[in-house]
This record gives C-alpha cells, structure tokens and sequence, in this order.
C-alpha cells in the first residue's frame, strides 16, 4: 500500500474529531468483546521502544470489579477536583471540563467496559537495565520516564481512535493510579506491572463530533530554536 492509498480525509476527520467523551456515553448498550477486540489489533500495531511490546490489557465487564475500580477512581480524584474547582472553578473555560469530570465520578460504574492499559516493568527498571549493561551516560528521570511512556502512549491513543472509528466514546483517565496498589490487588495485577490509566468504553450517543477549538499551528510551532518562527527564505 502506498501513501496514496489512504483517505486523507477519513484519517484526518477521525485524528481532529477523537474526543474525550464523558457526557455522552450509552450505559445501557453492551459494548461486543469482537469490537473491543478490534481495537486492541489497531492499538498493538503502534510503534513501541525497540519493539519490544511490553504491553498488556485489561478488560474490565465483570459489573462488581467495574464498581470496585470505580469506587477507587472516586477516592482518588475526588480531591483533585475539589482543588481544581478551588482554583479554576470560576473559570469559563474550566468550568465544563471540571462537571464533565464529576459526570464520569458519577457513572463510572455503569460504563460497560473499563480497559485498563499495563506496561510490563517500569522506567525504573528500564533505567537500571541501562545502566547494568554499561550504558555511559546518566539516565536522567525525564528520559526513563518518556520512554517507557512513550512505549504504550501511542497503542493507548490508536485504540481510543479505532473505537471512535467504530462508533465508540473513551476518555483517558491517570487519576486511579493514586490507588495503584488497590486497583492492581482487585485485578490481579503483579506489582512488576505498570497500570498506565484508565479507558472507559461506551458506544457513544447523538451527532458525530467535531474538531476543538485548538490554537493555531503556526502559534506554537517553532523551527530550528525556541520560539523561533518559520523562514520560508531560509
């Protein structure tokens, strides 16, 4: 298959138009293992450190241990909202990303699928692989971290992608990882693993979305230096 092969514009629609959604999730329409299943065969062909896919996945459909993960997500965003609401609740633009992030408090429980990605290890572990094997420089926390990160960020976006492609509403959340330990003894999740976030699904209702408003390009792209603008006679 060559570049011209693909639909530009199909690919750039659902790239601007996967959104986070919250609000608009159906709780009351199963989500098919198959459909899920799909997605994850998208999410496992993004690029991984050294090719090493070190990912795992867990599907949550079993209702108890869907409101046990809930109750842990409530726990522990619960006061990161109430911080948040202190210090931007009067702000227009915050204001309905912080009720939409109490909406999915609420029905958290209800979402018929909660995926919760792993990565085998840790950037811990990576950093000291490296530095076992001889590797010269120092590796510094933002290196270990971006990497190991940067491993399974990428299946995590291509899976929330394909479930929009199929008709699906996720929203990617970190704030149950304050209670790592507890929600990794509720799965069975060893200790030598990395829970990464928190994905809810759910077949998502009403229109289709569209891009957000965003800043422009051109305001926070710089080239060859910081704040460095374009140069077309360069």
């Amino acid at each position: 298959m060559t570049a011209t092969d693909i639909d530009t514009a199909a690919v750039d629609h659902a790239l601007m138009t996967t959104r986070a959604v919250r609000k608009r999730l159906d709780l009351d329409r199963p989500v098919e293992p198959e459909v899920i299943l799909d997605c994850l065969r998208v999410a496992t062909q993004a690029p991984t450190g050294s090719n090493l896919q070190t990912w795992r996945w867990i599907v949550v459909t079993d209702q108890a241990k869907r409101a046990a993960l809930a109750d842990l997500y409530a726990r522990a965003i619960g006061p990161y909202l109430d911080v948040m609401e202190n210090a931007f609740g009067n702000n227009p633009g915050s204001r309905p990303v912080i009720d939409s992030a109490r909406h999915l408090v609420e029905i958290l429980p209800r979402v018929p699928v909660l995926v919760v990605p792993c990565e085998l290890g840790s950037f811990e572990d990576q950093r000291a692989f490296l530095r076992d094997a001889g590797y010269p420089i120092p590796i510094s926390d933002n290196q270990a971290a971006s990497g190991f990160y940067g491993s399974i960020w990428p299946a995590v976006w291509s899976f929330q992608v394909a479930a929009r492609a199929r008709g699906l509403g996720t929203a990617l959340t970190t704030m149950h990882l304050g209670l790592e330990k507890d929600a990794g003894e509720l799965l069975g999740i060893p200790e030598t693993v990395s829970q990464i976030g928190l994905v809810p699904v759910a077949y998502y209702t009403g229109d289709t979305f569209k891009p957000a408003s965003r800043r422009p390009a051109e305001e926070i792209t710089y080239w060859n230096g910081w704040k460095e603008p374009w140069n077309p006679s360069a």
